[in-house]
């Protein structure tokens, strides 16, 4: 295969972890919403690329991941490398295909493309013996392969059963997913808040469907989520549910959750439906499609009281907890004034305030990948998508070592776009090798390590929940991050020994390359608000 591939036109990237391979591929496919492909040799090979197709599964992400296979003759005499990729990937794929002669191919790679593209998105494998890649075959022409349109088209009568409920209702919000973005949804979403003047609340992988100026842009519900989204989905009559699976992290316990409302979900995934919250009226549909039979049907209206109780609770909550409040740039959790870029006066940087300010400094179409842990929930509360497809982050499987992979993975997508990669010191350690990948490509990368020497979250639980047992969550060695980075052959800046972050920073992200950037946290710096694992969400805390 791989020679072949020498004599192709497709561009090939060197990962040095098939994990890292994976992840890289999903910030092409996340970034731009269209299959990406890895490749991954037999056995290890395999079992390494498993944890990124996972979390392609769980994210609805197009991928197609080739494998390597032992000859067909060896399959099942537990051959050198051998493993059963097949079964290992049925439960985390679309589909997956064990490849037999080479002539299937020319039917299933098209397939492949096809399925991971189509209806609600995910991961294909196709495994391919040994003996099947070294097959010759003669090939008059290349099949063609027309991709049926698989878009599901509402149930006329329930669409305009559903706009019925969303005229007479005096209180309705809308709750709006990845989904909504895999439709290329979010600019008919606009108009409908604009029209029907409703709510919008978003799980994380539905921050930018609308911007977050918005009046009636309520952010994020959930675990981390704004204060009033939690309790405004309590007070709605009605909620509209597109493009969303109700995850845990975003319910809350899912039994108190919007329990007075009419609940309508959406969804083009029937094994969704009732899946986790039963509703009332359930639509499997493209989001797309629903909604452009759905607008028209949508009566004008003002809503004055609702609206007016939305902003009535905007105005009168601070979130997130932490940050300045404009005016004396004021430290929440901390009571400490910091230097207007968010350094505290013992050298480390208070998360929201520096997120805020570098989000102020980088161009409007710079692409975001997270790590999964504090700095996750700190860049969805404080970062201002403005639009879709901008915001990389592992939703589902919440996998740390995700996000430098997939910074690259979207630079080389879009050469002409700055991508930031926020991560924690925990996180960038899974998958630290591909800084050479990072190093090889060029990509214009700024990792910006959010470094408290600490897995911070776990420090957080155990803080909050466990009477500061802080066992197995701090790091008794701590790497010279920038050191790493140079051996790599890429630029490193430390904000720790900075005298002027404002000047360093602007260099950073004006230059015409990768570069590391690490910047010291406090331990105890905690991700408020927060609703307690296995509360509702109506039970939020802001205080340590």
């Amino acid at each position: 295969m791989y020679e072949a591939l020498g004599r192709s036109r497709i561009r090939h990237v060197l990962a040095r972890h098939e994990q890292g391979a994976g992840f890289i591929a999903q910030g092409w496919a996340r970034s731009r919403g269209e299959a990406a492909v890895c490749f991954a040799t037999s056995g290890p090979g395999a079992t390494n690329l498993l944890t990124a197709i996972a979390d392609a599964k769980l994210d609805s992400v197009p991928l197609v991941a080739i494998t390597g296979q032992v000859p067909t003759a060896q399959i099942g005499t537990d051959a050198f490398q051998e493993i059963d990729t097949y079964g290992l990937t049925i439960p985390i794929t679309k589909h997956n295909f064990l490849v037999r002669s080479a002539r299937e191919l020319l039917d299933v790679v098209p397939m492949a493309f096809f399925l991971a593209e189509s209806g609600r998105p995910g991961p294909v494998v196709i495994d391919v013996p040994k003996d099947v890649q070294l097959q010759e075959i003669e090939v008059g022409r290349w099949p063609a392969f027309s991709k049926p349109d698989r878009r599901r088209t509402p149930d006329e009568a329930v669409v305009a059963e559903v706009a019925a409920l969303l005229n007479k209702a005096e209180r309705p919000l809308l709750l709006v997913g990845a989904g909504v973005v895999e439709s290329t949804a979010a600019a008919q979403i606009g108009r409908l808040v604009d029209k029907a003047q409703v709510p919008l609340a978003c799980t994380l992988r539905g921050l930018g469907i609308l911007a977050p100026s918005h009046p009636l842009n309520l952010g994020m519900i959930g675990m981390h989520g704004t204060p009033y989204a939690n309790r405004l989905m309590e007070e709605a009559d009605l909620v509209l549910a597109l493009g969303v699976r109700f995850d845990d992290r975003a319910t809350g316990q899912v039994t108190s959750f919007c329990r007075s409302a009419t609940l309508v979900h959406v969804d083009i995934d029937k094994a969704e439906i009732n899946k986790v919250k039963p509703s009332q009226y359930s639509v499997q549909a493209d989001i797309h499609r629903f909604l452009s039979a759905f607008l028209p049907l949508v009566a004008a209206a003002e809503r004055k009281a609702w609206c007016g109780r939305v902003a009535a609770l905007k105005a009168g909550v601070v979130y997130p907890v932490g940050g300045d409040d404009g005016v004396g740039h004021v430290n929440a959790p901390f009571g400490r004034v910091d230097d207007g870029f968010g350094r505290l006066d013992d050298g480390c940087f208070e998360p929201i305030s520096l997120i805020r300010r570098i989000a102020a400094m980088v161009p409007a179409n710079t692409l975001v990948s997270t790590d999964v842990g504090q700095h996750q929930m700190w860049v969805a509360q404080a970062y201002p998508f403005q639009a879709v497809r901008k915001f990389l982050t592992s939703g589902g499987l919440g996998t740390m070592g995700f996000g430098l992979p997939v910074a690259i993975g979207a630079a080389l997508a879009h050469p002409d776009r700055l991508v930031l990669c926020f991560s924690g010191d925990g996180s960038l350690l899974m998958n630290i090798q591909e800084l050479a990948t990072l190093a090889e490509t060029k990509a214009r990368v700024v990792v910006l390590l959010f470094n408290n020497g600490h897995l911070g979250l776990v420090r957080q639980q155990q803080s909050l929940f466990y009477g500061k047992q802080y066992t197995a969550s701090a790091f008794e060695v701590r790497p010279d991050f920038c050191g790493l980075a140079t051996a790599f052959g890429i630029k490193a800046v430390d904000l720790s020994v900075s005298m002027d972050p404002v000047v360093d920073l602007t260099a950073v992200f004006g230059f015409d390359g990768p570069v590391l950037v690490n910047i010291p946290i406090e331990a105890d710096a905690l991700v408020l608000p927060m609703v307690p694992p296995g509360g509702s969400n109506q039970t939020m805390i802001d205080k340590g």
